[in-house]
C-alpha cells in the first residue's frame, strides 16, 4: 500500500497551538526554527507547525518525544524582520498532519508527514451543537472582553468543524487541552467536547465574580479596564493598594511614553499572580505510594523517603518540611519523579532549568528601571502555575555559576529557606510573595558542585543508577510502551524478545541511567514504524538479536573481558563521574628521562597530586625493602590514563596508581580483573572516598566480579542492590599492603633485596 508522505520543514511552537483554517502570528527567535522558516520560505512556502510538550526545553529532541506527533501543516503568508536577530511571521493552517518520520534533525528539522482528512460532516447534522457552542463562545468572549471585531465574524461560519477549530484557537485554556482538541479529528467530537471546555470556563466565571467597587468597564476604556481587574483580584490589600497607584500613574502618562508600557505590563503581572489561589492537595499517602510504583520501577529508597515526606505534609496544617534534592547521574529519573510527586499529590507541576544561570537576577528579577525588564523564573514559574502551591522543579541545582552580574546560589537562599521564603522579594514584583507552600523539589548531577550553603538547606535523596535487571523490566514496562505510543504504531506491531532486550542493554548502552536504552528502543520503534506504514497495519514483527544488529548497527560497547588477565605496569581503577560510574585501567612505562613522573589523560590537580603520593609511597615501600633504585634518575615514568577527552578529578584513583607503578617497578604483573577505589597517603592508608554505590554498579555492568573498597566506605554496601552484591566479590582494606597481596601475583617481600628496577636493570 502506497502512502502519500510529504516532506516539510518543522517549527516546534511554545506554548502555543496552531489550528486548521487560522490565521496567526508569532515569532521566530531559534536558529534551527529561522533555517527551517527560510527553507520553507525559499521552497513552496509550506511548514509543519507542531507544540513541544515543555516551553523550557531550547532545543527538543525528536527521539525523546519533546514535540508532539500532531501538528498542523501551514502556509507562511508574511516574515518580517525584528530588532534582535527574530523574525515575526504569520501563518495560516492549511490541515492537520501526523509527523511520520523525522528525516534530520540538523541543521533544522525535516520531517515526513501524512495529512489527517477529517471526515465530512453535514451543517444539518452538527446544527445544534454548532448553536449550543456559538451561544457559549458568545457569552465567553464577552466575559473576557476580546475583540469584537475579532470574534463576531465568526458567527457566521457555518462549517462544524471550521468554526471549532476557530474557537479552540481562540480560547484561554491550557496548552495540553488545545493539543487534544487539534487531534480529536471527528467534528462533531470536537464541538462536544468545546461544549464541556466552554461549560466549565463559565462556572469558573460565576465563581471569580466578586463585587466590586468599580463596575464593568466600556469596551476600550483600559484606565477603567484595569482599575476593574485590580479591585476583583485576590491581592493582598497592600499590593491592591500599590496596584491601585500603578493604576493612576499610568493614567496621566502621556500616550507616546516609553514607560507606559512598562506600567502597563508591571499592573497586569500583579493582577495575574495567583496571590491565593491553590491547588486541592491529595493526602492519600497509599494513592500517592501507587503513583510512585506506576510511574518508576525499582528506587525503592527514594521513593519511602517522599512518601514519608508526603505524610509529614498530611500530618502538620503548614509544615516547613526540608528540600528534597535528589542527586544521581542523567537518565535516572530525576525530573520525572518530579512529575510524579505532582500527580500524586495533585498540585500543578513547574520546571526551570538553572544550568549555566550566572545573572542573580534570573532568579530574584530585574528591576523595572528599564523596557524589557521582567520577573524571575520563580515568580514566572509561579504565574505559569496560576496556583501559589505547585511542585516546583528547580533542575539542575548544581551547574549553577557566579560572576559579575551576582551570585544566583546566594539569590536561591531565600527562595528554599522555610524561615526567608514566606516574605520572597522579587526586584521586579516589588512586593513579597509567600512562596512557603511551593513544593521545592531540586536535582543535581554532581553533589560536591552544590553550594555547600544551599545543602544545608536540602534533604539530599540519591539514585545512584540501575542494574541491568532493572534496566530490563524499565525497557521492558515503561519505554518500550511509550516509544511504541509516540511511534505511531501499537504493540501488535512489535514484540521484543527477552534475548534481543537484553542484547540491546549490553551491547549499545553504557550509562547509570536509561536515556540512551530509550533512544535506542525509539531508534527501533521508527524503523518500524516506516514498514508498518509501507505494508499495511497488520505489519507485525517479533525483535530478535540478529533483527537488532540489523535495526541498530554494529555494537557500542563490548564487556570487558579480564577474566584471568595480568599485566606489568597497569591496574584496574573505578572512577566517579557526574554521569555515573566507570573503569580506568591505569597504565605506566618507562622512557629515557630525568627521574621526572609524566602524566597524561587530562588529569585534574586533585588526581595529579595523588599520582604523586602513590609515587611516593611506593618509594618509601621498595626503600624499606632495600631495593636499589639509584638507577631510576636517569628514567621518567609515565602514567597514562585512557580517554583522554573525559576530565578526570578525584583522590579515590590512589590505590590504583600506587598499584600499577608498584607492578612496573617491580616487574610483577598485577591482576587486571581486581577493580579498586580509594584514597592513598605518603604512608599506605587506605581512606574513605565518594561514589561507592556508582562504581560498584560500573564495576559490574562492565563483566568485573572482584571489587577492593576503603573500610571505611563498608556502611554503604547495604545501599547496593542485592543482585550486585551477590555477584561481585568485595574486600575492604584499611593499607596499601592489604591493596599489595590481592592484585599483585607475587609476594613483595620476597623480591631480591639487590633488586634494580627490572626493565632498566641492564
Amino acid at each position: 500500500m502506497k502512502i502519500d508522505i510529504e516532506y516539510v520543514p518543522l517549527i516546534p511552537l511554545r506554548e502555543l497551538v496552531a489550528f486548521p483554517g487560522v490565521a496567526f502570528p508569532f515569532l521566530v527567535g531559534r536558529e534551527k526554527s529561522l533555517r527551517a522558516l527560510k527553507k520553507a520560505a525559499n521552497s513552496n512556502g509550506y511548514i509543519l507547525l507542531s507544540t513541544q510538550r515543555d516551553e523550557n526545553i531550547d532545543d527538543p529532541s525528536p527521539e525523546g518525544g519533546d514535540i508532539f506527533s500532531t501538528g498542523t501543516l501551514a502556509e507562511v503568508k508574511q516574515t518580517l524582520s525584528t530588532p534582535g536577530g527574530n523574525m515575526r511571521v504569520v501563518v495560516e493552517g492549511i490541515a492537520r498532519a501526523r509527523i511520520v518520520e523525522f528525516a534530520f534533525a540538523e541543521p533544522y528539522f525535516l520531517v515526513g508527514i501524512k495529512r489527517i482528512q477529517e471526515p465530512k460532516i453535514a451543517s444539518k447534522d452538527a446544527s445544534s451543537l454548532l448553536i449550543k457552542v456559538k451561544e457559549l463562545f458568545k457569552s465567553y468572549s464577552s466575559r473576557t472582553q476580546e475583540e469584537k471585531g475579532l470574534v463576531i465574524p465568526s458567527f457566521q461560519i457555518m462549517d462544524p468543524g471550521r468554526f471549532a477549530d476557530f474557537v479552540s484557537a481562540f480560547l484561554k485554556i491550557p496548552i495540553l487541552e488545545k493539543q487534544n482538541l487539534l487531534e480529536i479529528i471527528n467534528p462533531i467530537e470536537r464541538l462536544n467536547y468545546l461544549i464541556y471546555i466552554l461549560s466549565r470556563e463559565a462556572r469558573k466565571g460565576r465563581k471569580r465574580g466578586k463585587k466590586s467597587e468599580f463596575p464593568p468597564p466600556e469596551q476600550g476604556n483600559e484606565v477603567e479596564e484595569l482599575k476593574y481587574k485590580v479591585s476583583i483580584s485576590d491581592m493582598p490589600e497592600s499590593v491592591k493598594e500599590k496596584a491601585f497607584k500603578e493604576v493612576e500613574k499610568f493614567e496621566h502618562m502621556p500616550p507616546m511614553s516609553a514607560e507606559l508600557a512598562v506600567t502597563r505590563s508591571y499592573i497586569e503581572w500583579l493582577i495575574s499572580m495567583p496571590w491565593k489561589k491553590k491547588s486541592r492537595e491529595n493526602r492519600d499517602i497509599k494513592k500517592a505510594y501507587r503513583i510512585l510504583e506506576e510511574d518508576h520501577y525499582g528506587l525503592n529508597k527514594p521513593k519511602e523517603r517522599i512518601v514519608e515526606y508526603l505524610a509529614i505534609r498530611s500530618l502538620v496544617k503548614k509544615p516547613k518540611g526540608a528540600i528534597l534534592c535528589l542527586v544521581g547521574p542523567p537518565g535516572v529519573g530525576k525530573s520525572s519523579i518530579a512529575k510524579s510527586v505532582a500527580r500524586a499529590t495533585g498540585r500543578k507541576f513547574q520546571r526551570v532549568s538553572l544550568g549555566g544561570i550566572r545573572d542573580e537576577a534570573e532568579i530574584r528579577g530585574h528591576r523595572r528601571t528599564y523596557v524589557g525588564a521582567y520577573p524571575g523564573r520563580i515568580i514566572q514559574g509561579i504565574k505559569n502555575a496560576g496556583v501559589k502551591n505547585p511542585v516546583f522543579l528547580l533542575d539542575e541545582i548544581d551547574k549553577l555559576n557566579a560572576d559579575f552580574r551576582g551570585d544566583p546560589a546566594a539569590a536561591l537562599m531565600e527562595v528554599l529557606d522555610p524561615d526567608l521564603n514566606s516574605a520572597f522579594l522579587d526586584h521586579y514584583l516589588d512586593v513579597e510573595f509567600d512562596l512557603s507552600e511551593v513544593m521545592f523539589i531540586t536535582t543535581a548531577n554532581y553533589i560536591e558542585r552544590v553550594p555547600r550553603p544551599l545543602l544545608d538547606r536540602m534533604e539530599v535523596i540519591e539514585l545512584p543508577g540501575y542494574t541491568e535487571m532493572e534496566k530490563f523490566y524499565i525497557g521492558k514496562d515503561y519505554l518500550i510502551p511509550k516509544q511504541i505510543k509516540s511511534h505511531g504504531i501499537s504493540d501488535l506491531n512489535i514484540v521484543f524478545s527477552r534475548e534481543a532486550l537484553f542484547y540491546i542493554i549490553r551491547n549499545y548502552t553504557r550509562e547509570a541511567g536509561v536515556r540512551e536504552l530509550e533512544r535506542e528502543i525509539g531508534n527501533i520503534c521508527r524503523k518500524v514504524a516506516r514498514k508498518v506504514l509501507e505494508e499495511g497495519k497488520g505489519y507485525k514483527e517479533v525483535l530478535n538479536i540478529e533483527k537488532v544488529k540489523e535495526y541498530l548497527g554494529p555494537e557500542k560497547y563490548n564487556r570487558m573481558s579480564v577474566e584471568g588477565k595480568k599485566e606489568v605496569g597497569s591496574a584496574t581503577g573505578l572512577a566517579w563521574t557526574e554521569y555515573g560510574g566507570d573503569i580506568l585501567i591505569i597504565e605506566t612505562a618507562f622512557s629515557k628521562g630525568k627521574g621526572e613522573l609524566i602524566l597524561t589523560g587530562r588529569l585534574g590537580e586533585i588526581m595529579k597530586e595523588s599520582a604523586q603520593i602513590a609515587f611516593t609511597y611506593v618509594k618509601t615501600k621498595l626503600s624499606s625493602l632495600s631495593v636499589d633504585l639509584s638507577k631510576f634518575s636517569s628514567y621518567d615514568i609515565h602514567i597514562h590514563v585512557p580517554h583522554g577527552a573525559v576530565p578526570k578529578e578525584g583522590p579515590s584513583a590512589g590505590i590504583t596508581l600506587a598499584s600499577a607503578i608498584l607492578s612496573l617497578l617491580t616487574g610483577i604483573p598485577a591482576r587486571l580483573d581486581i577493580a579498586m577505589t580509594g584514597e592513598v597517603t605518603i604512608k599506605g592508608k587506605v581512606l574513605k572516598i565518594g561514589g561507592i554505590k556508582e562504581k560498584l554498579l560500573s564495576a559490574y555492568q562492565a563483566g568485573i566480579r572482584e571489587v577492593i573498597i576503603p573500610k571505611e566506605n563498608e556502611g554503604e554496601l547495604v545501599e547496593i542492590p542485592e543482585e550486585v552484591r551477590k555477584k561481585l566479590k568485595i574486600t575492604s582494606v584499611t593499607k596499601m599492603e592489604e591493596v599489595i597481596d590481592l592484585v599483585l601475583t607475587q609476594d613483595i617481600n620476597k623480591i631480591d633485596s639487590r633488586t634494580t628496577i627490572p626493565l632498566i636493570a641492564n
